[in-house]
């Protein structure tokens, strides 16, 4: 049984020391999952410095030893797949397909740096003087403190926790007040693995204490990294508070992603691409396709293609058999997207298709007829509405992809080999999907430009957010 209802601190399951506890719903029907521990700025202290004490003996344990550890969590995730899913699945939405999937990718993260932590890069350094030579090489930071999202309640701590246990760094982990479940099960594979204490720490907290805690991530003098995964105008909060200690920060935010389909595309491949990229996890996803543009002589024909394949969409309870898409998290995210779409109506967009909601389930959406001045456009959605606007050529689909203060990923679809090469350089994203909306990898760096974020996770990249570069000046040779 992988279920906890307790903070996770020091290789111990506690309270929290107050005593408070907070309820987790189920968003579909929101029956009552579990009452868990609420743990506040006290219990956040303890667990920072049960990291810190931790730190001084990880941060000496042999890239074989850690990368014997990460492998054996990565094979414990795997083994107990089934169970976590259907505890994500309950707690937070997601069909239990996706679901499995996210655990598997959870689980390629920890086999991925066992093997990446073993060959952390440094370089010897050629001096311009006789009898001297320089060498670099990486240290582990100190204690990460992460505060993770709701839409990928174990692929994002997972993704940040085998980083930073790679690197030699110790962890506290905030989940989601919605979805804090499925990381305190994380929690239990971690301690399952024989994780020495303090190494791993998992605090759920409710919505009442959320910014105490992180501002207590951000101020801590033994805190030497905040890893963030959610909006951009909390990751900008949080940013100026690390300000004060010039604290190492690691943000992956907002997106407002492009998707392009140019003359030569494969209209089918195409309709596929856009069906992953917009309505996996429902519309909730950072990288989701938020902007989408068809060029003129095939945006008829596209049009009704994706129509009739969205169609084939099932909404309902994730835990059922055949259901394709959940319900939306929270009666706030679900109010937002109904906010979106009637305020886009209003502008003169067209409902080609959905625009309504099913209890906490909102129907899949198609918009045209979209302005680049709507809130479908400008926003980020987080939701399963398809806004699909024309396009007469390259200049004009470029220019307004990149008329965003986002930059996270992008996508477009072409069969033209010069125009491929040219449109990838010139989109001003962290990440681009050319035929292909699979950009999320252990192998591949992860990460934005503008305000989507700073720093990369994922890859041997993400090993230097959780690391300093050294120099060492060794002389008198």
């Amino acid at each position: 049984m992988l279920t906890q209802t307790q903070g996770f601190i020091n290789g111990e399951w506690r309270d929290s020391l107050s005593g408070d506890t907070f309820e987790v719903r189920n968003p579909f029907n929101d029956e009552l999952v579990e009452t868990i521990a609420d743990c506040g700025i006290e219990d956040a202290e303890l667990a920072i410095d049960e990291a810190s004490k931790a730190f001084k003996v990880w941060r000496k344990t042999t890239p074989k030893v850690r990368s014997g550890y990460l492998r054996k969590i990565g094979d414990l995730l795997l083994e107990n797949q089934k169970e976590l899913a259907a505890l994500m699945t309950k707690e937070q939405g997601k069909p239990l397909g996706e679901a499995a999937g996210e655990v598997g990718f959870s689980a390629a993260f920890f086999h991925f740096f066992s093997e990446e932590c073993k060959r952390p890069d440094g370089e010897m350094i050629p001096s311009p003087v006789a009898g001297k030579q320089f060498i670099t090489v990486r240290e582990p930071l100190g204690v990460a403190a992460m505060v993770c999202p709701w839409n990928f309640p174990i692929g994002m701590p997972a993704r940040k926790v085998a980083a930073a246990m790679a690197a030699g760094c110790t962890c506290v982990v905030k989940p989601a007040e919605d979805t804090p479940l499925i990381s305190l099960a994380f929690a239990k594979i971690i301690q399952m693995a024989e994780v020495p204490a303090g190494v791993v720490n998992v605090i759920p907290c409710s919505r009442n204490k959320v910014q105490q805690v992180g501002s207590l991530f951000c101020e801590s003098p033994k805190v030497a990294v905040v890893s963030f995964t959610g909006s951009t105008e909390v990751g900008q909060h949080l940013y100026s508070l690390c300000g004060k200690s010039v604290k190492r920060v690691a943000l992956e935010l907002g997106g407002n992603a492009p998707f392009i389909v140019f003359k030569s595309a494969d209209l089918d491949l195409a309709v596929q691409g856009l069906m992953a990229a917009k309505f996996r996890n429902s519309g909730q996803t950072c990288v989701t396709a938020n902007r989408i543009m068809v060029h003129k002589d095939l945006y008829e024909e596209f049009l009704e293609k994706f129509k009739a394949t969205c169609g084939t969409l099932k909404v309902g309870n994730g835990a059922e058999s055949g259901t394709t898409q959940g319900p939306i998290i929270n009666a706030k995210q679900l109010n937002r997207v109904v906010r979106i779409v009637e305020d886009s109506l209003k502008q003169g967009a067209k409902l080609e298709m959905g625009g309504k909601t099913e209890g906490c389930c909102y129907l899949p959406t198609v918009l045209t007829n979209v302005t680049p001045d709507m809130a479908c456009w400008k926003e980020e959605i987080f939701g399963p509405v398809a806004a699909i606007g024309s396009f007469d050529d390259e200049e004009e689909a470029v220019t307004e992809a990149n008329n965003s203060d986002r930059g996270l990923a992008g996508y477009f679809f072409s069969r033209d080999y010069s125009q491929i090469w040219r449109v990838a350089r010139e989109l001003e994203m962290g990440m681009v999907g050319i035929n292909d909306v699979g950009i999320s990898n252990p192998e591949t760096p992860f990460g934005g430009y503008k305000t989507s974020g700073i720093g990369k996770e994922g890859s041997k990249h993400g090993l230097d957010e959780y690391s300093n570069l050294k120099l060492i000046d060794m002389g008198g040779l």
